[in-house]
């Protein structure tokens, strides 16, 4: 038996041939989904269909970076290895989505996951539920964002809802991330703070570096994308397993464009309980 070759952009041919399966709306086919059912109501109600689950996935091999030991400073071997390992696993989920013909991916989940095969190697994967709109935004042209890619957002069905009610559109998830040494105190230093309310300014300006330059690189793909805005931003920090002293600073969100005019959000509606 002959094995197929994954596509150009990894994805193997069993995901291909799965999702060429998926039809939805025509007679006898499914769709997949990870949404909740109250997402997949909203996400109904906001006038998208869900078409399939799609995901991707990158095993990676983190290489070695070492950092001065009384020195802060980024790590950018690592800081590069794991921007590519994450925009790897985005680019083959976007993959099956545009297979599938879908308008975005909606509730999508950005993990990294520890493996066995050895120290350094980790898998990066993102899933989530592809979906189709049942109309043309407002003033006509596309639902995909200006690189003619499907969005991607990792907002809940509640918050996707409320986006599109509101008057705006997600572009695209956006990310940055910092791997970065923080210097290890001198002995001197160690003593003389002992028993002392002190602030540890070389920490302090280490983490405030750090996370600054995950927030810039954040903002740089959002206006990539042309985007009015982030929203729903995560700032997270990681140590994997670097020890301590090495931490990544990963930030994420949704960039988004305006679709109208205005963007009043509709008075929410009164619900008064009757369990008392």
């Amino acid at each position: 038996m002959t094995k197929e070759q994954p596509s150009a952009e990894g994805v193997p041919a069993d995901a291909m041939r799965r999702l060429s399966e998926l039809s939805p709306g025509q007679p006898g086919s499914i769709f997949t989904s990870d949404l909740s059912v109250n997402e997949f109501l909203l996400v109904r109600e906001a006038g998208f269909k869900p078409i399939g689950l799609v995901l991707g996935s990158s095993i990676y091999h983190v290489g070695i970076q070492i950092g001065r030991w009384g020195k802060n400073q980024e790590l950018e071997t690592l800081s590069q290895a794991m921007y590519h390992a994450r925009e790897l696993a985005m680019t083959r989920m976007e993959a099956e989505a545009a297979a599938l013909g879908a308008d975005g991916i909606v509730g999508v989940r950005l993990t990294v996951e520890a493996r066995e095969f050895g120290n350094d190697i980790a898998e990066f994967i993102a899933i989530g539920t592809a979906v189709k709109a049942d109309s043309p935004p407002p003033g006509g042209g596309s639902w995909r964002n200006n690189k003619q890619q499907p969005f991607t957002s990792d907002l809940s069905g509640q918050d996707f809802w409320t986006l599109i009610r509101a008057g705006y559109a997600p572009l695209g998830m956006v990310m940055g991330t910092c791997v970065y040494h923080i210097a290890h105190q001198k002995m001197g230093t160690v003593f003389s703070n002992m028993g002392r309310n002190v602030e540890i300014e070389q920490f302090t300006q280490a983490l405030y570096d750090a996370r600054e330059l995950a927030m810039a690189r954040m903002q740089s793909e959002a206006e990539e994308l042309h985007a009015e805005g982030v929203v729903g931003v995560q700032l997270n920090a990681h140590n994997h397993r670097w020890g301590g002293h090495t931490t990544e600073f990963f930030s994420i969100g949704t960039a988004v464009r305006p679709l109208r005019a205005d963007h009043e959000i509709e008075r929410p509606t009164m619900v008064l309980s009757l369990d008392g």
